[in-house]
């Protein structure tokens, strides 16, 4: 080591041409350094961090033996990509992590040529990979397509169907799986990095090209054993008889963390003419940094924290968590009715069935990221006279829509969907969003859609939800912590599409729909004071809605303005529709609607966010000023408007 250079050699890689130029047996130094940064990045800004400890060595090697980013390197999800960033000329931004005007959490085509496709929901990599692939066969242009898939995520069916498909790609689609939690492995050493460099070299691939020319000359009935028992042969001593039935050469397991291993196979598969390939690593989460091993959770994502202790800064105490609160709410219910179930799809702590499933482990299902799979079970459930709950976060619910109309809608099942995450969800930005949950659930015949203004509502609706029999309901709310209102002794079943008044006046009228409900209260002080005295209603329901209690409000008030965390589409869309059916619209009535804007947010802090859509106190007022054509000096005489 006397002949490394005495400046830290992460100074002097801002890009992996830079890396390329280093000696192999620099690379260890190298990620410890890139290790060391890592830690001391999301100590500052918070983030993850367990993942992207996990695949240091990995980072390092793609990027020193591949030729990136000619060759498009795609990491599913993208939680364990801050290392990736630091080495692709982002280090010197990398505590600007999930911050306002900063870097993204995840991989984002805007930022780098490096992030070839932007990720934050799992299982896509492979397709996309295969996409690259395939477009640069076609157009007779160098380049791979390497996919970066981790155990958890190669549980969603997405990821076997686009393996299904991959085989016209050839040698130019590699699939490297991080294996780091489901222990798919067995132990990994010596004899077994041995193998992987075998079957992964050249001369092992040629003989393997040559056997197979040779067996096609061959009956057919000796060529199937001949390929059967060379793929059995390799799976009894390496595993992967899985991937060779999906069409893939599979090469591993080998030790993620151990350079000298992965990159002469990685090697062998850059320049290897089989294909396509799947290299299994097994690596650690939290690798290198002792509190982090030591977590249950590996720090999958963490506060902000001393890098010296590992402990956490905690957020001052104040009210629960809304998913805790509905995990609360949902074991009393399970108490009363034995047919209440639970279902998620990998994010257990994140929606509060945790708490169920200690409570009732026997009824509480996690099935991993298989939103589809959870969606169409708890219709299976329901259709078998079971009472099943639904949770999960509006932005993955998404991907189980076809589901939710065809499995759930059209038989009107009983499925109850509690759906977290509604809104802006602030750090995790535009991929984690709930924006759209309204729009794509109201448009659906029998559907019932509630949204509660405060923890206290949310108790309310899940006890509505666990009593609602007659179709398929789902209750929005958003993440953190609730607004501090007194939790109930006792549940209330509310009654289907009637909302409430919280504060009446007489010429203004804001239409609330779910946690906006604050800002709303806050913007009705600001008008009191200017001599407009306003109503505040809670509608509770975008679906059914309110008809008759938004039609007096409409009809008994100057101007009317709904507000709601989601998108066009949403309440405001179907209060107009309403007052177009009924032809309020003809009488003259100032009706104006605020919603998310047509974008896609970046990540800020929630306040900050919904301040920047036009969604807080100050935006209701200016909304209401506007649509009045407010003059503050008429008002001595009597007068709102100039």
């Amino acid at each position: 080591m006397a002949d490394l250079p005495s400046t830290p050699l992460l100074d002097t890689v801002d890009t992996p041409d830079d890396l390329r130029k280093l000696k192999p047996q620099q690379l260890r130094q190298l990620a410890d350094e890139l290790r060391a940064e890592t830690i001391s990045a999301v100590g500052s800004t918070g983030g993850h961090l367990g993942s992207g400890l996990g695949v240091v060595e990995l980072t390092v090697a793609i990027h020193y033996v591949f030729n990136t980013p000619d060759d498009r390197l795609i990491w599913d999800v993208g939680h364990q990509c801050y290392p990736h960033k630091i080495l692709t000329g982002r280090r010197d931004r990398i505590r600007t992590l999930r911050q306002g005007g900063g870097l993204s959490g995840f991989t984002k085509r805007s930022e780098s040529e490096y992030d070839p496709f932007g990720a934050a929901h799992s299982s896509t990599s492979i397709s996309a990979a295969l996409g690259f692939a395939i477009a640069n066969k076609l157009a007779g242009t160098p380049g791979k397509g390497i996919a970066v898939i981790g155990d958890g995520a190669m549980s969603a069916g997405m990821a076997y169907e686009a393996m299904n498909n991959a085989e016209a790609a050839g040698n130019r689609l590699v699939v490297i799986l991080n294996d780091n939690d489901m222990s798919i492995a067995p132990p990994v050493g010596g004899l077994s990095a041995y193998l992987a460099r075998v079957v992964s070299s050249s001369e092992y691939m040629g003989l393997r090209s040559l056997a197979k020319r040779v067996t096609r000359k061959l009956s057919r009935r000796l060529t199937s054993m001949a390929g059967k028992t060379e793929e059995f042969a390799r799976g009894m001593v390496t595993g992967g008889t899985l991937f060779e039935e999906l069409g893939f050469y599979y090469v591993g397991p080998i030790d993620g963390h151990n350079l000298e291993h992965l990159i002469p196979v990685l090697e062998n598969v850059r320049d290897a003419e089989e294909g396509p390939i799947l290299v299994h690593v097994v690596t650690k989460k939290g690798k290198g940094y002792a509190p982090a091993e030591a977590a249950a959770d590996k720090y999958h994502g963490v506060q902000k924290f001393d890098v010296i202790t590992g402990a956490q800064a905690k957020a001052p105490p104040g009210p629960p968590q809304y998913q805790n609160v509905f995990g609360d709410a949902l074991i009393e219910e399970a108490k009363r009715d034995e047919k209440i179930v639970a279902i998620t799809a990998a994010m257990p702590s994140g929606t509060g069935v945790d708490r169920f499933a200690k409570a009732f482990p026997d009824r509480a299902f996690d099935v991993g990221i298989a939103e589809q799979h959870a969606v169409t079970f708890a219709a299976g459930l329901a259709a078998q006279g079971m009472r099943p709950f639904c949770a999960i976060y509006s932005t993955f619910l998404q991907r189980a829509y076809d589901q939710v109309v065809h499995d759930v809608a059209i038989q009107n099942l009983p499925v109850r969907f509690a759906i977290d995450r509604a809104g802006l969800v602030g750090a995790d930005g535009a991929t984690h969003a709930g924006s759209f949950d309204v729009t794509y659930l109201a448009t659906l015949p029998n559907f019932v859609v509630m949204a509660p203004a405060d923890e206290a509502e949310l108790v309310h609706m899940t006890h509505t939800a666990a009593l609602h029999d007659s179709g398929p309901i789902a209750l929005r709310y958003p993440r953190g912590n609730g607004v501090g209102v007194e939790l109930p002794a006792a549940p209330q079943r509310l009654e289907i599409g009637k909302g409430r008044i919280v504060r009446e006046g007489k010429t203004v009228a804001i239409l609330s729909l779910g946690t906006r409900l604050g800002e709303a209260l806050k913007a009705a002080e600001t008008l009191e004071a200017k001599g407009l005295s306003t109503t505040v209603a809670d509608l509770r329901f975008a679906k059914p809605l309110d008809e008759e209690l938004i039609r007096r409000l409409l009809t008994s008030h100057e101007v009317a303005v709904t507000i709601e965390e989601g998108a066009v589409g949403g309440l405001g869309a179907h209060v107009l529709t309403m007052a177009s059916d009924q032809g309020l619209i003809d009488a003259g009535l100032k009706l104006r609607t605020m919603r998310l804007p047509d974008i896609f947010q970046d990540q800020d802090k929630p306040e900050l966010q919904y301040a920047q859509a036009g969604l807080d106190a100050n935006a209701v007022v200016d909304t209401v000023l506007k649509a009045l054509r407010y003059n503050e000096a008429n008002v001595a005489d009597g007068g709102a408007r100039a």
